[in-house]
């Protein structure tokens, strides 16, 4: 992995699933001509398998490991636009291999909003399989909140154009302007 903007730290986006994490980070790469990796298509890359049949074949806790040795690897490299997993906050000492420098964004939404967007895509995400998702969609909030606020910028993403969204997270990018 590397980046043309390797002065710069990683912008760091996280959220709920379904809050835009993927979306607008390829729109904030583009806007500032960097490199943008999203966790679940780089693990899948690497292994094969889709993320939910890893978590179906290996388990959760084998899932975060591999997120926990991507992050390791992004520690050499900066300037990036990065989209880990929903739970990668969660992983013990993930966060803060990046932070500092590293900037973090938590695209704040609520779990009715995200479900309503993910649409029927909500199947293809492991933890949202359960027969009640927003219930599940409310659980992971309540456990995963704390950590999502951890954030260097809290973004609402309910009730804004996408554009907007994109727009605003790329200013908020550590050397925005600076091209």
């Amino acid at each position: 992995m590397t980046t043309r903007t390797a002065s710069h730290p990683h912008l760091i986006l996280t959220g709920l699933p379904g809050a835009g994490k993927s979306t607008v980070g390829k729109g904030v790469a583009a806007v500032l001509g960097r490199e943008f990796l999203d966790f679940d298509q780089e693990i899948e890359r690497r292994t094969g398998n889709p993320v939910a049949e890893l978590f179906r074949t290996r388990g959760e806790i084998a899932f975060r490991a591999l997120e926990l040795e991507l992050t390791r690897e992004l520690v050499a490299t900066s300037g990036m636009v990065l989209a880990p997993g929903g739970g990668w906050v969660t992983v013990a000492g993930a966060l803060e291999l990046l932070r500092p420098p590293g900037v973090l964004v938590y695209l704040r939404a609520s779990p009715d909003v995200v479900l309503e967007r993910m649409g029927r895509s909500r199947s293809l995400r492991p933890l949202l399989s359960a027969p009640d998702p927003l219930s599940e969609l409310r659980g992971l909030l309540a456990s995963r909140e704390p950590r999502y606020l951890l954030a260097d910028h809290v973004v609402d993403v309910e009730h804004v154009d996408l554009q907007d969204v994109i727009s605003l997270v790329a200013r908020l990018a550590p050397g925005f302007g600076e091209r």
